[in-house]
């Protein structure tokens, strides 16, 4: 009989604005990658791009940067592997609207980026398990990981807020984070989240992301102050 697998987690803060994140290949010559984050990115490309072909182009986005990251290791073997991520993503979120429709058309629309007039909320996003290591309950203690780092640390998320809002030059004042969670789910998982307390807003409706059907899901956590 195989060793029972143990778990560990480690955390990548935000890499800032003028890091140079990029898709780990063969070839790591160019690669300046945080370690964790790269490690993040093993798995996201894994399953994201091989597993559910979503775009590659697309995986690295402009949330990435400004975000915090999870990793979760086996280390049942002599060396730690990395099997499964999530992102946490801070205020302000993209609007609705460059999610629903091409984000040219709503930027000619006048569509702001990002959303500031709604109450501020946290994102949970990239939420991925390797193949092997699924139906262990991984998915959802990394949520329950990033749920409960973001309860002791909302002055943290409300700073990433406030420099968003200064290198944008937005008029806008950020108002504090006050616990609301939102997870875009794929619906395969709307179960999982709905175990964890997140509720659907039926007024979002479902879209399409990369062909995969997705639904609004929030949540409220309880800060600890």
């Amino acid at each position: 009989m195989a060793p029972k697998s143990t778990f560990s987690t480690s955390i990548q803060p935000p890499p800032g604005p003028n890091a140079k994140l990029v898709l780990p290949s063969q070839d790591t010559s160019n690669n300046t990658n945080p370690t964790i984050f790269n490690d993040a990115m093993i798995i996201r490309k894994s399953v994201f791009i091989d597993e559910q072909h979503c775009t590659a182009d697309s995986e690295i986005d402009s949330d990435d940067a400004r975000s915090w990251h999870w990793v979760l290791y086996d280390n049942s073997a002599a060396t730690s592997t990395p099997v499964g991520v999530i992102r946490l993503v801070p205020p302000p979120q993209v609007t609705h609207d460059h999610l629903t429709e091409a984000p040219a058309a709503a930027v000619a629309r006048g569509v702001p980026e990002y959303d500031w007039t709604h109450e501020p909320c946290i994102k949970l996003t990239r939420v991925a398990i390797m193949p092997s290591f699924r139906g262990l309950g991984l998915g959802r203690r990394l949520v329950e990981t990033a749920l409960g780092w973001a309860a002791v640390h909302a002055a943290e998320i409300d700073d990433a807020a406030a420099q968003i809002a200064a290198r944008g030059n937005s008029p806008v004042t950020p108002t504090p984070w006050r616990g609301l969670v939102l997870v875009h789910a794929q619906v395969d998982v709307e179960g999982m989240y709905a175990g964890l307390g997140f509720a659907t807003d039926q007024s979002l409706g479902r879209w399409d992301e990369e062909g995969i059907e997705h639904v609004g899901m929030f949540l409220r956590v309880a800060l600890d102050k």
